[in-house]
């Protein structure tokens, strides 16, 4: 682990809570406020690696629990690690997998020790402990390494959601113990992660734990789960409320820019979220105006880029009435090509809040959410 010295907070907001900062990794820094697209399994659909290197990406997030079952830990250990097996040179985040063994209630069975799940892709039984999530990703190399910990649907009740952040606080000190006894010489941090469901006096609670411990960052999960984004928000700012200014703060699962921005503004450093090439795969392009669905038979006559001034490779070459027609004709280069567009989108989001928040004028950034261009 890390220490202190991972992350460096270099300017405040006179105005808010927002914040910029620069994390240290064995890959590289990552200037934040930051947005990592996610490659679940060591890929960014649509997208290569020299792809998010273009668009400004500096860290992307790969998934423990998927990469275990395929292509298997060993594998990418014996190629290297993720990063050589993918061929990306940036930094990584892996996450434990726990929303994914957590969203298959009927494959699986919760105990202290850990959790027994059956394999989605073949119904093999596996057990998944603490130590095990640490020694897979230890195996595949990432840069910032993320604990075991109980993901609740939405709604669940209270004792469930304090039982769930007991498990989780359990499991992050034995994860701990796990990473202090590694012997490879690999530079891995590792960020806590905050659960307690909705209730904002569990989710204090359990930041606070989590504060004493000796974690480079923390993670909020349990988030993003259906809960109106009201709530998601009210969560948010209890946690952020209670937790050292000194480490870097992680949402889990956001990506529409309107959320992007109104993280920020609550002081959350990184955040993470398939949305913007899943929305690439389906036509549908962030704009300072809301969403715009390009297949739409409105754009076949378009000649205008998705967004004018957008500086990514999609703006500076196509119309939409050409990514129209790609997507009307079945061409799957009509998905990549919306799909460089909205992780540009979000990456020269992230920057502008950078260079907007020493001078305190975040707030001057708005979108609209869910509106339709």
């Amino acid at each position: 682990m890390g220490g202190e010295e991972c992350f460096r907070v270099t300017a405040r907001s006179p105005a808010g809570q927002a914040r910029t900062g620069v994390l240290r990794t064995a890959h590289g820094e990552v200037p934040t406020p930051a947005f990592m697209p996610v490659g679940t399994l060591g890929a960014v659909k649509l997208l290569e690696p020299a792809d998010l290197e273009a668009l400004g990406v500096h860290m992307i997030l790969s998934n423990a629990y998927h990469l275990y079952l395929r292509p298997g830990a060993e594998i990418v250990a014996r190629a290297g690690g993720l990063h050589s097996f993918m061929g990306w040179r940036r930094a990584i985040l892996t996450d434990s997998g726990g929303f994914q063994v957590f969203s298959l209630p009927s494959f699986r069975r919760i105990t202290a020790e850990g959790v027994e799940f059956r394999s989605h892709l073949d119904g093999s039984l596996h057990f998944w402990t603490a130590e095990k999530v640490m020694e897979v990703q230890r195996k595949l190399g990432a840069d910032v390494v993320v604990p075991l910990d109980v993901c609740l649907p939405y709604p669940a009740d209270r004792d469930q959601a304090r039982e769930a952040a007991g498990l989780t606080g359990d499991w992050l000190r034995r994860s701990l113990v796990a990473a202090a006894t590694a012997v490879d010489g690999k530079e891995q941090l590792m960020f806590g992660i905050i659960q307690g469901g909705m209730w904002a006096d569990l989710r204090q609670a359990c930041a606070r734990e989590v504060a004493e411990l000796p974690v480079d960052g923390f993670a909020v999960g349990g988030l993003s789960v259906g809960e109106p984004r009201s709530l998601t928000w009210e969560m948010v700012a209890a946690v952020k409320e209670v937790l050292p200014p000194d480490r870097p703060v992680y949402l889990m699962g956001v990506g529409a820019p309107a959320d992007l921005v109104e993280a920020v503004r609550l002081g959350v450093d990184m955040m993470d979220s398939v949305y913007p090439t899943r929305m690439g795969r389906h036509g549908v392009a962030f704009t300072s105006a809301g969403r715009l669905q390009v297949k739409n038979a409105g754009w076949a006559g378009d000649d205008r880029p998705l967004e004018e001034g957008c500086d990514c490779p999609t703006c500076a070459r196509y119309s939409r009435a050409y990514i129209r027609h790609l997507f009307a004709a079945g061409e799957a280069l009509g998905g990549r090509l919306v799909s460089v567009h909205n992780v540009r989108f979000l990456t020269r989001l992230a920057e502008e809040l950078r260079r907007r928040i020493p001078a305190g004028e975040e707030a001057g950034i708005s979108f609209p959410n869910e509106k339709e261009v």
